[in-house]
């Protein structure tokens, strides 16, 4: 059969829809563009009302340029407004993520014996590993933790399982990625003791060490601060780059009042305290967020509080959100909405400042070596998350030392 799946959204959904692809290809199925499908998987997303508006344009664009292909309908989107997308067309079939992904994720004796592979030219060449999802939190205006359910960890010996496998393949970087990522907690089979984060990040270091796989290194897909422990900064500082010495850590916003009526726990001078404690263990760490810029009740005080914080700490780059009103939430009740064109204005002046921290800190680490991958022809992803220029004599998925002096910011002034 031939498949075509198509992926919207976040990170942990790409990592889900290569999983769907694998699984296809594993059963004998041929991945080509969705035209020439007989069957689309749509893997959708609804974290913000942009990303629900372009799940809703691809799904009308791919019935009108395959009219005879099924198409299955997952993820988000579709669990929170499955009416809707039923309604679209009769070739249309919801289908509960879970049931896509359940064996690859929880495990079975065929899978053991048979697994997947997400190496090759269809595939990432930096590779994720979800160890991950759902979120027992309440910020007000996610809907995330509505479509997602509640936190659940995957099984350590999947994970390490799969680690192995894609370090055997050659795969130089694997991304641990999940919605609270910070969250994850198993029992190991071997102790029969908890094991969070950090001790599943070490575990997969130790055993990648034992089978003489060194050149694989690990990077973390995100963060929240409530998550970040000493334990974890700890490991980090000691990792010698076995795993990124970079950071996805959310601030969403630097006043504390907004914070406090989004429900995120912590204020600003927290954050701030937390990136020099990681900073004092660490060194000059990269480190990227997200912010909502038009939150309910947003004031310019509290926009400029943002930004100055986001100068404090010195990000590699910004996020922006546009807040956008999700139904269901709490936030999306307030009348204290923000105009659209102050929250254009916001977007714009933060986008502004991101590019400029964003030079910054590639001038100020410009002649530091890095462990770059290879990802296409050309151009490589250093440590520190920065798009590298390499010549075309290395292969995708090879390993090479460069400088940030070579990154797509600086090559062209330095350079030129």
């Amino acid at each position: 059969m031939k498949v075509s799946v198509v992926n919207l959204g976040c990170k942990v959904n790409r990592v889900e829809s290569d999983t769907i692809a694998a699984t296809y290809l594993q059963n004998g199925s041929t991945l080509v563009n969705a035209a020439e499908a007989e069957l689309i998987v749509v893997n959708t997303c609804t974290v913000t009302e942009e990303a629900e508006k372009k799940t809703r344009k691809t799904i009308r664009k791919l019935l009108r340029e395959n009219n005879s292909a099924s198409v299955l309908v997952t993820g988000c989107a579709a669990t929170i407004n499955p009416d809707f997308y039923r309604s679209l067309d009769d070739r249309i079939v919801l289908v509960d993520k879970h049931d896509l992904l359940s064996t690859e994720l929880h495990g079975s004796e065929q899978n053991d014996t048979h697994p997947l592979t997400r190496v090759g030219s269809y595939f990432p060449t930096r590779v994720g590993v979800k160890v991950q999802d759902g979120c027992n939190h309440s910020c007000t205006y996610c809907i995330v933790h509505v479509a997602r359910g509640k936190a659940w960890s995957r099984p350590l010996h999947l994970v390490s399982q799969e680690v192995y496998q894609l370090a055997q393949q050659g795969v130089a970087e694997i991304v641990l990625s999940g919605i609270d990522l910070g969250s994850y907690n198993d029992i190991d089979d071997v102790t029969d003791k908890r094991v969070n984060l950090a001790e599943l990040a070490s575990h997969l270091i130790e055993m990648l060490d034992s089978e003489g796989l060194v050149d694989t290194r690990l990077r973390i897909s995100s963060i929240e601060p409530r998550s970040l422990k000493k334990d974890f900064i700890d490991l980090l500082a000691q990792s010698d780059g076995r795993i990124c010495r970079h950071l996805h850590l959310p601030l969403q916003s630097g006043s504390s009042r907004v914070l406090r009526e989004m429900n995120r726990p912590y204020n600003a001078d927290d954050y701030v305290a937390l990136v020099n404690t990681l900073k004092d263990r660490v060194g000059d760490l990269s480190l990227t967020t997200d912010v909502i810029v038009g939150f309910p009740g947003e004031t310019d005080q509290d926009f400029k509080q943002t930004c100055y914080v986001a100068r404090e700490v010195g990000f590699s780059k910004i996020h922006v959100f546009r807040y956008s009103k999700r139904a269901g939430t709490p936030a999306a009740l307030r009348a204290d909405q923000i105009d659209p064109h102050l929250k254009e204005t916001r977007a714009h002046i933060l986008l502004e400042l991101s590019e400029e921290l964003r030079l910054t800190y590639a001038y100020r680490n410009s002649s530091r070596a890095e462990r770059v991958v290879v990802e296409q022809l050309g151009w490589g992803m250093s440590e520190s998350y920065y798009k590298i220029h390499v010549e075309d004599i290395h292969e995708p998925g090879s390993i090479i030392i460069s400088t940030l002096a070579h990154s797509a910011e600086l090559e062209g002034d330095l350079h030129g």
